[in-house]
């Protein structure tokens, strides 16, 4: 019983992936999910394929597998997408409302103009922003017929994509999410370790709508929705970003993982000590163990690989996610072409909800590209974005990034991203680490791994990448980064 089994239920896909104790994926099965846009700035997800997804996966990976194969399961998921379901039914009140989602930008501005934002930082780590699961929860409850009454009697139940999982795994019997998650919702206060009855009533939020919190390794139930008549363990739950954190063994102060998926999202350990964030970055929970928080601090970026996405399914002008690179070298320059994919608007360290993307710098002979080029370079402009803050709200200078998802098959990328950064890139043998972050939070639950020591010592760099762009020609290019961000900024 060595092989574990993690969910990884992600923005744009359910995935699951079948781990031997050594970290080789023996198995994976995924399906695409499908994105909604209702309206504009609105984006969501059908909670039911959300579950039939991911249990569809499960059964795919395990089909061949008996129940003493597995170990224990460990899931993670996209973060801050709320989901509110009936406690009788199960059945989903509305769809799942994303993380990208912007239909709350102008209540988010209301809190700020009346001087909550000061109040929830300091108790959640995190700013007034549509990004997180609050104002989310509160819109559902407002706009869908009945559902607030309902919450209020405590016929209805609130998780992020995890909880909701869980949930149905266990048919109906956990309700519960881990400190990571909880730490993602902004009606958590990390600093107390508890759900913060101050942030309940600012959001008009019913207590009882609201899971229990566990560590991230603990004993969250059992199913046997996955192989018939077998009971399998759930010992592990983190949200994505800090599942790839502990995927990338980050568990010393100061190191740093990036995950260029949807989004980026960097995250710097700075321990375990609560260090509010001043420079327009996030505070949140990187993991807990026996009850003990580990913090970071995150930057987060909205729009990574979804650029990239959009060049392919929306303007055409490639035919896969793997043309990019090509495309790009295939120009000496970017000609001063900067894409800025605000889409959703922009993350840290800027936080406007309403800034939207453009490409700036066009003349007459821009060519689709400098316009691909100008698309992979804008992951290396926001991650430098992020770790000159990073270094200023921690005071740790990382020597090394550590870096993981799918744009860092992308050889340009990683090598642009050393040259922003004036720092080493690696890139681990296994890159599929936010599935083995939840991996190994199973493992540890089920006695595979016996520490942390475990993990660190299993950690091995596929490719190194180092600097070779010339100083000047570093800051000509991010100082273009930062004129064209402007003309996006409200």
């Amino acid at each position: 019983m060595t092989k574990l089994l993690a969910l990884d239920q992600g923005t744009t896909s359910s995935r699951a992936i079948l781990f031997s104790k050594a970290g080789e994926i023996l198995d994976v099965k995924q399906k695409e999910l499908t994105l909604h846009y209702p309206n504009k700035g609105w984006v969501e997800q059908d909670a039911e394929d959300i579950w039939n997804d991911t249990l569809s996966a499960a059964r795919g990976v395990c089909d061949r597998q008996s129940a003493n194969d597995i170990a224990a399961i460990g899931i993670t998921n996209q973060r801050e997408t709320t989901i509110i379901w009936d406690r009788e039914t199960g059945k989903p009140v509305y769809n799942a409302i994303v993380w990208q989602d912007r239909r709350t930008a102008d209540y988010c501005q209301s809190l700020k103009d009346a001087g909550h934002e000061e109040m929830v930082s300091a108790k959640t780590g995190l700013l007034l922003d549509p990004y997180f699961s609050a104002t989310k929860v509160n819109w559902i409850l407002d706009n869908v017929d009945g559902a607030r009454k309902k919450a209020e009697a405590g016929k209805l139940a609130f998780g992020t994509v995890d909880s909701f999982l869980l949930w149905r795994l266990t048919d109906g019997k956990v309700h519960a999410t881990d400190a990571t998650n909880a730490s993602r919702t902004m009606l958590y206060n990390i600093v107390e370790g508890c759900w913060d009855d101050k942030l309940l009533a600012l959001f008009d939020i019913p207590k009882s709508l609201l899971p229990d919190v566990l560590d991230n390794v603990s004993d969250f139930g059992t199913t046997d929705k996955i192989i018939d008549g077998a009971s399998l363990q759930i010992g592990g739950i983190a949200g994505d970003q800090q599942a790839a954190a502990i995927g990338q063994a980050c568990f010393e102060e100061g190191m740093v993982k990036s995950t260029y998926g949807t989004g980026c999202f960097a995250l710097m350990n700075i321990g375990q000590a609560f260090k509010p964030a001043k420079n327009r970055l996030l505070t949140t929970i990187a993991y807990q163990f026996d009850g003990k928080v580990t913090y970071a601090i995150e930057g987060s970026i909205f729009v990574a690989g979804a650029a990239i996405q959009w060049l392919r399914d929306n303007l055409e002008v490639i035919a896969d996610a793997a043309e990019s690179e090509a495309l790009a070298i295939s120009v000496d320059d970017n000609n001063e072409v900067y894409f800025v994919p605000a889409f959703t608007g922009l993350g840290a360290p800027y936080w406007e909800p309403n800034a939207r993307a453009a490409i700036v710098g066009l003349s007459r002979e821009s060519n689709k590209a400098h316009i691909v080029r100008a698309a992979l370079e804008a992951q290396g402009y926001q991650t430098l974005d992020l770790m000159d803050a990073f270094i200023k709200d921690s005071g740790f200078d990382p020597t090394v990034i550590r870096v993981d998802g799918g744009l860092v098959q992308n050889s340009f990328v990683c090598q642009f991203l050393s040259d922003m950064l004036e720092r080493p890139v690696d890139v681990p043998v296994v890159t599929e680490t936010t599935a083995l972050g939840a991996a190994y939070l199973a493992g540890l639950h089920a006695g595979v791994f016996s520490s942390l020591d475990d993990i660190s010592n299993a950690w091995v760099a596929q490719k190194n990448y180092s600097p070779s762009m010339a100083v000047d020609q570093k800051e000509s290019l991010y100082n273009g980064w930062k004129t064209a961000v402007k003309r996006v900024l409200v």
